[in-house]
């Protein structure tokens, strides 16, 4: 175990994914300084919880529509430059922000339209993003590789929020979407200068673009082991992200408590997702990825239900660290499994079908679990989501381990 753990964060010491994962920790930490501060923000507009959920939807739904173009970017576009210019234009988003608030100006209806846009450029980038880091180590690395990368988003989640809660106290929320604007800019520079060069593949090596789309996408879908680990994900997006959605909801209405409570609850998140990335740091490559995402998946649910039953909030936060610990098990698990087992000509596919799955479930759920909260409140139906993650995981897992005979179901 020790030796595993010394030659996955020996990666950290190389040149290109060293650089790599700082700049995007860097990134990420703007990104949820923002995350923290925007719906703060909504709320303090005089936003309802629905507008909240619709605020989550606008930035996830893109994906449901144009990740599987952005998977084809990935697969056929230099994906430096495919990165570099969607980020750009996302760094633009905040920036509007920042101009709305010191104008006066800023409405709920124009944050909404803006996550509008942080969504698309999100589902035509991320697929490139993703597959970045098999494309910088080897393939024995890929699975230490993805769980550094998660720990630097966990990671990400503790100090952003922190920042922010700190910054919307002293400052104001506009401080936040600061840090989120100067955050793109380390990380466009490293995507130009130290990601690899990739030569775009020609049309006719690749086949006709939806005949190659539709094809590829058959072909992952096909194989249990990777239509397993995406209906896992889509599952957990769909009816357990709210957890994280609603958190600002359950703090200010249930527990009556302010931002600075709020990016406590956010952080421990963040914390628990950074343990059990670091955990699978740990983890042998030869343990089934497929168990490991399966019954954290369960295990999350589970937590819902004890948040939703949780009467004081000081009982939250170490719920909140289980939570995110399973979390980044179950889903950081599933893509080191779809990462390792795809076909290297359909990778960046995998990658948006994962992306699909993860970001698409998160815009349903966050739609559905709004309308629930409107309806029941925040706590019944967090608890209704955890007993229903709990019913479907079960299912799932059936299906899943039923079947024998996939290459790699087990041993990646």
């Amino acid at each position: 175990m020790i030796k595993t753990l010394r030659e996955s964060l020996g990666l950290l010491a190389t040149r290109r994914f060293g650089t790599f994962w700082f700049a995007s920790l860097l990134s990420s930490i703007g990104t949820w300084a923002q995350q923290v501060a925007e719906p703060w923000l909504l709320l303090s507009l005089g936003a309802s919880s629905f507008v909240i959920g619709l605020d989550s939807f606008a930035m996830n739904a893109p994906v449901l529509l144009l990740t599987l173009v952005g998977g084809a970017l990935a697969d056929r576009s230099d994906r430096r430059r495919v990165i570099a210019l969607f980020q750009s234009i996302q760094m633009l988003c905040p920036t509007a922000i920042i101009a709305l608030l010191v104008t006066g100006h800023v409405q709920p209806w124009m944050i909404i339209a803006l996550s509008v846009v942080v969504g698309v450029t999100d589902a035509l980038s991320m697929p490139s993003f993703q597959s970045i880091v098999p494309s910088i180590v080897t393939h024995e690395q890929i699975g230490r590789g993805l769980a550094l990368n998660s720990t630097q988003f966990n990671l990400s989640r503790i100090l952003g929020p922190s920042i922010a809660g700190v910054l919307i106290s002293s400052v104001g929320v506009i401080a936040c979407f600061v840090v989120s604007a100067a955050s793109y800019v380390p990380f466009v520079g490293v995507a130009l200068w130290i990601l690899p060069r990739r030569t775009p593949e020609s049309a006719s090596s690749q086949g006709t673009g939806g005949l190659h789309l539709l094809a590829g996408i058959g072909d992952i879908l096909r194989q249990r082991q990777l239509r397993g680990a995406l209906l896992t994900v889509f599952a957990t997006s769909v009816l357990c992200a709210p957890l994280v959605t609603f958190s600002p909801v359950l703090v200010k209405n249930v527990f009556l408590g302010d931002a600075g409570r709020f990016s406590v609850a956010v952080a421990s998140f963040g914390a628990g997702g950074l343990l059990g990335a670091a955990t699978l740091l740990s983890v042998a490559p030869s343990v089934d990825r497929r168990r490991l995402s399966s019954n954290c998946a369960l295990a999350y649910g589970v937590v819902l239900v004890l948040v939703a039953l949780d009467p004081w909030f000081w009982g939250l936060p170490p719920l909140l660290v289980l939570g995110g610990a399973l979390a980044a098990v179950s889903s950081t698990a599933a893509n080191s499994l779809l990462q390792a087992t795809a076909k290297p000509h359909l990778l960046g596919q995998t990658v948006s079908l994962y992306m699909l799955a993860m970001r698409g479930g998160i815009s349903l759920g966050a739609l559905l679990t709004g309308a629930e909260v409107s309806l029941l409140g925040v706590q019944h139906a967090l608890f209704l989501n955890g007993l229903a993650a709990v019913v479907v995981q079960l299912v799932l897992a059936r299906m899943w381990f039923s079947g024998h005979g996939d290459p790699g179901a087990a041993s990646h």
